[in-house]
């Protein structure tokens, strides 16, 4: 298989994962596991431009919304973009936190541990599996507030593990907190916008630091591709996939994955 399938293949399954609640980390791992993909001093590139390729979906689908946030900042009054705004910042303190002093041994779990992914989509397949019970205590209409917020930002701490999934953990826990359905789908990606962003451009930075090498463009373009228009279709189906309380489905499949994973380990 050609180094270009392979990449489009694994585009392909970080586009719809990183929406999806099944874990883009975990499957990219397992992806990478199974298809013996391997682009040497690329492979950071690789992973910097295809999650750039998921934020650009993510604002083309919530553009509206982002607009509406932006010109509520320019007005600089206290008004409902600017709490929005800071319910987001609040949301991101966490994942920082994890981020700046948990980096080195984060990123040792990234290193073909598929034991270890198969057990955190256990958990991840756990906590959708609880949202069957949300519907009792679950109000409709009802907004993030800020402990929400900050209690969604811990569970996306969490989702930095792989086979955790981010949307999975973070809508997750907004609807077991009470949030309404459709609230919480757009404040979970829209929190994860900025965290993106700060990480790839610390990856840019490392890259360009690191002694040039000839880059085949080629998969890398392909894999951009295939994540941007997988992105645009799995967030668009998530959303409504959220409002109609069907994360049932998504626990069955990580925990049927999970097991072949540690299967597979």
């Amino acid at each position: 298989m050609s180094e270009i399938l392979k990449a489009i293949i694994l585009g392909l399954i970080q586009g719809l994962t990183e929406f999806l609640p099944v874990s883009s980390s975990g499957h990219i791992e397992l992806g990478q596991a199974i298809l013996d993909f391997d682009l040497g001093e690329e492979d950071l590139l690789f992973s910097v431009i295809v999650h750039l390729a998921t934020v650009l979906s993510t604002i083309i689908i919530f553009r509206k919304d982002i607009i509406e946030i932006i010109q509520g900042l320019l007005k600089f009054k206290w008004n409902e973009e600017t709490e929005y705004t800071i319910k987001i910042l609040l949301s991101m303190i966490p994942v920082g936190l994890v981020g700046i002093l948990l980096k080195d041994q984060i990123e040792s779990l990234f290193d073909g541990r598929i034991f270890f992914v198969g057990c955190m989509l256990i958990i991840t397949g756990l906590l959708l599996f609880l949202t069957k019970y949300a519907s009792s205590i679950r109000e409709e209409g009802r907004a993030v507030n800020y402990k929400d917020a900050f209690i969604i930002g811990l569970a996306q701490a969490c989702a930095v593990l792989p086979g955790i999934s981010r949307s999975g953990s973070t809508i997750a826990t907004g609807l077991l907190l009470g949030v309404d359905k459709a609230k919480i789908a757009k404040f979970s990606f829209l929190m994860v916008l900025a965290p993106i962003i700060g990480v790839s451009i610390l990856d840019v930075k490392d890259l360009m630091e690191a002694p040039s090498a000839t880059v085949s463009w080629a998969p890398l373009l392909a894999g951009f591709c295939a994540a941007f228009v997988s992105g645009l279709l799995a967030c668009t189906w998530m959303i409504n996939i959220v409002k109609k309380g069907k994360l049932m489905y998504f626990a069955i499949y990580c925990f049927v994955v999970g097991a072949v994973a540690m299967i597979m380990a």
